[in-house]
């Protein structure tokens, strides 16, 4: 997650300059793009969906024509997580720790926890005991950067997040820092010590799976990554209630309510736009129109 400064002052004078140019938003009917637009079932204008990939290489990242018109037409932005806010990183550095005073060792035998400070020691060239009290989840984020096939790194949310506060749009989230942290809580921390250590043993293994969905996402393939959410590797499958499921489920109960106000640009992991549970699926039953924007 990136700290960047909260902008929001001339969110309405942005408002109103903002010109729409719908020439740009040109109807994918393949059903294989990340971005899409919502109408109907009362919407005075539509508003967007798109999906996220959280890491990219920064040359893979660039913002198409209708991405950018798409935000243009929003008066609001929402993500996941109000990144845009200093309190919310706060509260992330305070969420991230185990409860009850767990500790990473006590999770592991001698030899597995040894095999886990090793990694972090060589490969990351980081202690493990800074992260002694840390919710492996989050440890295994720190793994991706090893996976990834480029040194400079960075997500698709803050070139969002930049465009949307050039237009003075104000960004928000679906959810708080407190309520993701919880979804982790949810899962026993010796299953997601395993899931680390799993991670760490088969590092080729999970650098493979992570290609193979790195390239889903920038071929615009819905189908092969509702493929990969599915598959035990991808770590989701198991705990798709949790992780994914539920989570879009209460978005829906949100957006229904906060796109009648005004148009709003949505962007969140690819991962909760697929299946049935996915948020076009759950929009589709709420009797939204949901169509794919050309994304190119």
């Amino acid at each position: 997650m990136k700290l960047v400064y909260f902008l929001g002052l001339i969110l309405s004078l942005g408002n109103a300059k903002a010109q729409t140019n719908n020439k740009l938003l040109k109807t994918d009917a393949t059903g294989n793009t990340l971005l899409w637009e919502v109408s109907g079932n009362g919407l005075t204008a539509p508003s967007y969906l798109f999906g996220t990939f959280h890491l990219l290489c920064k040359e893979d990242i660039n913002l198409s024509a209708a991405l950018k018109q798409a935000i243009s037409n929003s008066h609001e932005i929402y993500l996941e997580l109000d990144l845009d806010d200093p309190a919310t990183i706060m509260g992330a550095l305070m969420l991230m720790n185990m409860k009850d005073g767990k500790k990473l060792k006590d999770l592991y035998t001698t030899d597995q926890y040894q095999r886990v400070s090793a990694f972090f020691k060589d490969s990351l060239k980081t202690p493990i005991s800074l992260f002694q009290r840390m919710k492996p989840e989050f440890l295994i984020a720190l793994l991706y950067p090893k996976m990834m096939p480029c040194n400079a790194a960075s997500s698709v949310e803050e070139a969002i997040m930049q465009l949307a506060k050039d237009g003075g749009k104000e960004i928000k989230g679906l959810e708080t820092m407190a309520f993701q942290a919880s979804v982790f809580d949810s899962i026993p921390y010796e299953k997601q010590a395993a899931e680390l250590l799993n991670t760490i043993d088969s590092l080729e293994k999970s650098k493979a799976d992570f290609s193979l969905m790195l390239n889903a996402y920038k071929q615009q393939r819905l189908d092969e990554i509702e493929k990969i959410v599915n598959t035990p590797e991808f770590g989701a499958a198991e705990n798709q209630d949790i992780l994914l499921d539920n989570r879009n489920k209460n978005w829906i109960q949100q957006l229904k309510i906060i796109m009648k106000k005004n148009p709003v640009f949505t962007a969140v992991g690819a991962g909760h736009l697929v299946g049935k549970n996915g948020l076009i699926a759950l929009l589709r039953a709420e009797g939204f129109i949901v169509r794919g924007l050309e994304n190119k």
